[in-house]
């Protein structure tokens, strides 16, 4: 069900994009009631409808039918969050989410692979933790700057749904804290724009039985807006070959990033090998 609801979702991104007329900074689509394109709960899509209307980065929103789909339109500005997100030195990305049904999409294969725990690393607004958290899983959302994770923190609060916001370098921080079990690490960062730095840091410090039960989730690129020398897995070949990870799974989703492109950006789960 998740991969025909993943591809209903490319489809419609490519309609709503097409027939978008507005100029806002960002925009996004949530269908508003289950269907035969999107056989989600209904309880999970309010869900997902509540964390937009929690979030202040959304100023307006719309009805609109797309490819036969009654949909919400969200239109937001993230501009001060942006800027102030590459104001820190250490962070490997600025401010540019995903778009909330696909957070909700790659929590949901979390669930279907038998993990329990989800940690967002450069969490952003905290979508993916807030999708995870609702469907059940044990949430972390590490980020750097600290607007973001006070945003994160009104969110939880507004929602009542906590997914656990901290303020980190992820590089730094000891996951040992956390009490993890079988994780997956989401890295919120594409490859060649610091995202693997911010990853091989994550898995240096990893312990390594840890690693044997961790899942980590790259977010990766083949548009041509993004020059990178290892086209390979969407940027993340080397990284992939170096730690010895195994591909698992992978899906095309929508993104604020990758709106006005015709290749979405692709999410790559991997594992650890496993030593007896």
């Amino acid at each position: 069900m998740i991969e025909v609801i993943s591809k209903n979702l490319v489809k419609l991104k490519q309609e709503f994009r097409h027939s978008y007329s507005g100029n806002s900074q960002i925009q996004e689509v949530v269908p508003l009631t289950k269907s035969e394109l999107f056989p989600i709960d209904q309880n999970n899509l309010n869900t997902l409808h509540m964390f937009a209307a929690k979030n202040p980065i959304y100023y307006n929103s719309y009805e609109k039918k797309i490819n036969g789909v009654d949909c919400m339109v969200y239109e937001g500005d993230i501009n001060k969050y942006w800027l102030n997100s590459i104001s820190h030195g250490e962070s490997y990305q600025p401010f540019s989410p995903t778009w909330i049904l696909s957070a909700y999409i790659i929590t949901s294969i979390v669930k279907e692979l038998n993990y329990n725990e989800v940690v967002d690393v450069g969490s952003g607004d905290g979508r993916i933790g807030y999708c995870g958290k609702f469907l059940g899983l044990d949430s972390h959302a590490i980020e750097i700057d600290d607007m973001l994770v006070d945003l994160e923190k009104s969110i939880c609060q507004s929602s009542q749904i906590d997914f656990n916001p901290i303020c980190a370098d992820a590089i730094n921080f000891d996951y040992t804290n956390l009490n993890l079990h079988n994780p997956v690490f989401f890295i919120g960062g594409l490859a060649q724009m610091g995202g693997d730095v911010l990853a091989s840091g994550i898995i240096k410090n990893l312990d390594s039985k840890l690693k044997q039960k961790t899942c980590m989730v790259f977010a990766g690129s083949y548009s041509e807006k993004y020059s990178f020398s290892d086209t390979s897995h969407a940027g993340w070949g080397k990284l992939i070959d170096i730690n010895n990870l195994k591909i698992i799974k992978s899906v095309t989703l929508p993104t604020v990033w990758s709106f006005d492109q015709t290749v979405d950006t692709s999410y790559i789960f991997t594992e650890f090998p496993k030593y007896s």
